[in-house]
């Protein structure tokens, strides 16, 4: 995720951060989580299949001095996703490969949904290529804004509250 796209992003999503729980997939070097620590995440989950990747999110953790209050997980993120459990998370950010298509995210985004790690009323972020999809995006999640900088889009989208129209609580849903 560029930084242009980060700093947009924070400023969409700042009043969610504070004392959230925060699930960073396709971590990369962890600068997406670690801004969201910075700007007051309670907790931090950094999750990528690279062995580099992990290493260098481990360091960032320490230079910035969040250590105790990040976990870093060297897996594949669908594997992860499928086996996970615990406390959800408010926030969560996808940054896959721009090359990764369809039948890498469709699965991804399928396993995040069924899973119990959303917490109600999540913010899922999207960060894609501009010539990317994002894949099939399960019903239940509202796109809430989209931002756009250069070849980067970052899409954030929210959990439709329970009674508003398209939700799965609503009549005739």
């Amino acid at each position: 995720m560029s930084d242009r796209v980060r700093e947009g992003l924070f400023s969409s999503i700042g009043p969610w951060i504070e004392g959230s729980r925060v699930l960073d997939l396709y971590a990369g070097t962890g600068a997406v989580g670690i801004e969201a620590l910075s700007r007051g995440a309670e907790h931090a989950t950094f999750v990528d299949s690279s062995p580099s990747a992990v290493a260098s999110v481990r360091d960032n953790l320490r230079r910035a001095g969040f250590e105790g209050r990040g976990a870093v997980r060297r897996s594949n993120v669908l594997t992860f996703l499928e086996r996970a459990g615990g406390p959800g998370f408010a926030l969560v950010f996808l940054d896959p490969p721009y090359e990764a298509g369809p039948d890498e995210l469709d699965p991804v985004l399928a396993a995040l949904d069924l899973s119990s790690l959303l917490r109600e009323g999540f913010t899922v972020v999207i960060s894609r290529g501009s010539k990317s999809s994002n894949g099939v995006i399960p019903l239940h999640w509202e796109a809430a804004r989209r931002l756009s900088y250069g070849d980067s889009v970052g899409t954030l989208f929210r959990s439709r509250m329970p009674g508003t129209p398209g939700s799965p609580d609503s009549p005739g849903s």
